[in-house]
């Protein structure tokens, strides 16, 4: 076994003869330092001690200011404190500054003995503690490291759910087919443009993506109707916003998203629907999504129609900008170059690549 290292720092050399040669009996190794200065340059080429002892009483620096310097440079060092000085003031203080233990000159050997034992004991717990601190911070950085790698995984596959959900739906209803990965990638854009973070970009892009999966639950008789729905039949479909956000926020980390496919038909005026929700009641991803909803349904073919140009689905929602649409979201709209970027081009068949739906899109944010 290795043997313990102790400074022994005093101005009096019988002192710390005596004091060296009664630990070095006592199996230690010991080396002296005749001064505070002394003692901080060994330390600083050497730190490899086991304890210090130290006089109080010394000239120059002295003991106390000494151990604030070890307390802030060797802090892994015990220190015992020694004095003639028998002072209720002078001992309180020399613990409060970190000392471990205080001995009263002249000591006897047993007592020395004792107290550097004690001291040797309390570092070499120190130590193993601040090992075993470090070992246990590096194992839950390693475990949080695979936590959160799982968790990349678990939601990757909630994401390729949604999407297989979101195709369900496209085979339901064909006429638009496309339309929820064209109007989360349009959606994605604009909530990029407006400089949201990435938490709140990803439930935005849940909640357009999924928006009309309520109509799972329409009859096929109105859902597919080719005409003109009756009072009743739209009545009735309108129930989609509802019904989807049943399903939706019945799942814990789609929660947040829900709100938007319950709020997706509201209008900024309160004439929407199902709540005639007004202005900011409605959230923040929902009124994003109702620029990008219009913007895909003017520029997507129909059965029934041609799709229109960007510019004149551009101009509509600025003409509806204030009633329909909240106005600020309008102004971001509008500064985005109108051109199609790589969220995708207007085409019933466009299907944006699956990254694009969840994530941020290009620093471009082209729509």
């Amino acid at each position: 076994m290795p043997q313990e290292r102790i400074l022994v720092v005093d101005d009096e050399e019988p002192v710390r003869a005596v004091a060296a040669a009664l630990l070095a009996s006592s199996g230690y190794t010991v080396n002296t330092a005749e001064s505070a200065e002394d003692a901080i340059t060994r330390l600083q080429q050497d730190p490899d001690y086991d304890l210090v002892l130290s006089d109080i009483m010394m000239p120059g620096t002295d003991g106390l200011t000494f151990l604030d310097h070890l307390c802030t440079d060797h802090p892994g060092i015990p220190v015992v404190m020694f004095s003639a000085i028998n002072d209720i003031y002078v001992v309180t203080s020399a613990f409060r500054r970190g000392a471990i233990d205080y001995l009263l000159k002249p000591f006897e050997r047993t007592e020395l003995e004792s107290v550097v034992l004690r001291a040797i004991e309390h570092g070499r717990l120190r130590k193993q503690n601040s090992t075993y601190r470090h070992n246990l911070e590096a194992i839950v950085n390693t475990r949080t490291g695979r936590l959160r790698s799982t968790m990349l995984d678990l939601e990757r596959s909630y994401d390729v759910t949604l999407e297989a959900m979101g195709d369900a739906l496209d085979l339901r209803d064909q006429e638009t087919e496309g339309h929820s990965r064209r109007v989360t990638a349009y959606t994605n854009a604009l909530a990029h443009a407006m400089g949201l973070n990435s938490e709140e970009l990803r439930v935005i892009a849940r909640g357009a993506f999924l928006h009309d999966i309520g109509k799972i639950a329409i009859p096929d008789a109105i859902l597919l109707k080719p005409g003109r729905l009756t009072a009743e039949e739209m009545a009735i479909m309108k129930e989609h916003c509802a019904r989807g956000y049943e399903m939706v926020r019945k799942i814990s980390f789609l929660r947040d998203a829900a709100e938007i496919v319950y709020a997706h038909q509201e209008q900024f005026d309160g004439k929407g629907y199902p709540r005639g929700l007004r202005g900011e009641e409605i959230p923040l991803g929902a009124r994003i999504f109702a620029i990008a909803d219009t913007l895909d349904a003017m520029t997507s073919d129909r059965p029934y129609r041609k799709g229109t140009s960007f510019a004149k689905a551009r101009d509509e929602i600025t003409r509806c900008a204030g009633t329909q649409f909240d106005p600020q979201i309008v102004e971001v709209f509008l500064s985005i170059p109108p051109k199609p970027g790589p969220t995708c081009a207007p085409q019933p068949s466009c299907k944006p690549p699956p990254h694009l739906l969840f994530a941020a899109t290009d620093s471009s944010g082209s729509v």
